[in-house]
C-alpha cells in the first residue's frame, strides 16, 4: 500500500488547487480567512482556517468548492492533452496536473460533515426540503473517501480527463 503522504507530494498540484478553491469560496461567500496552507509535509497536507459560516450556503459552497473546481479544471486540462503532442513532455505535465486535480477534487469527511449537520440543525428548525439532499451527498462523500484504498480517486480523476479529452 503506497502511504496518504507520499500520494500528496506525488499530486501536490490537486491539493494546492483544493485548498485555493476552498479559499475562494470563502471570499465569494463573504466568510473571513485567517491562515491558508496551500502545501505542506504532513496530515493534512493543506488546510484553510476561517470564521464559522453564519449561512448554510456558505458552509455548502465552501465545503463543495474543490469539487467544483478541482473536477472542471481536470476536464478543461484533458481536453488541452488532446491538443498537444502525445509524446511530448507537455502532454504529460498536462495529463499529470490534471490526474492530480481530480484525485483531490473531493471534500473531506470533515467538509461533508459539516454540510450534513448543518443541513440536519435546518431541518430541525423547519428549513426547506433541499436540506434533504445533504443526507445523501454526506453518503457519496463518504463512500468516495473510504473507497481511496481502490484507488476511487483515481479512477474519477481518469474519468475526469478522459471526459475532457472526449467533449471538445
Amino acid at each position: 500500500m503506497i502511504p496518504g503522504w507520499f500520494i500528496s507530494i506525488a499530486t501536490f498540484p490537486g491539493v494546492i488547487i483544493h485548498e485555493w478553491a476552498h479559499k475562494k469560496f470563502c471570499d465569494w461567500t463573504g466568510v473571513a480567512v485567517h491562515k491558508v496552507i496551500y502545501f505542506r509535509f504532513g496530515n493534512p497536507a493543506g488546510y484553510v482556517m476561517h470564521d464559522k459560516p453564519e449561512k448554510y450556503k456558505q458552509i455548502f459552497w465552501i465545503s463543495t468548492g474543490p469539487l467544483i473546481i478541482n473536477s472542471v479544471l481536470a476536464i478543461f486540462l484533458g481536453y488541452f492533452t488532446t491538443l498537444t503532442q502525445p509524446e511530448s513532455p507537455l502532454y504529460y505535465l498536462i495529463f499529470w496536473v490534471a490526474i492530480s486535480l481530480g484525485m483531490h477534487a473531493f471534500p473531506s469527511d470533515h467538509d461533508a460533515k459539516n454540510i450534513f449537520n448543518e443541513g440536519k440543525k435546518i431541518i430541525k428548525n423547519g428549513g426547506s426540503n433541499l436540506h434533504y439532499l445533504a443526507y445523501p451527498f454526506y453518503g457519496l462523500i463518504w463512500i468516495a473517501n473510504k473507497l481511496r484504498f481502490i484507488w476511487f480517486d483515481l479512477w474519477y480523476a481518469i474519468t475526469l480527463v478522459s471526459l475532457g479529452s472526449l467533449t471538445f
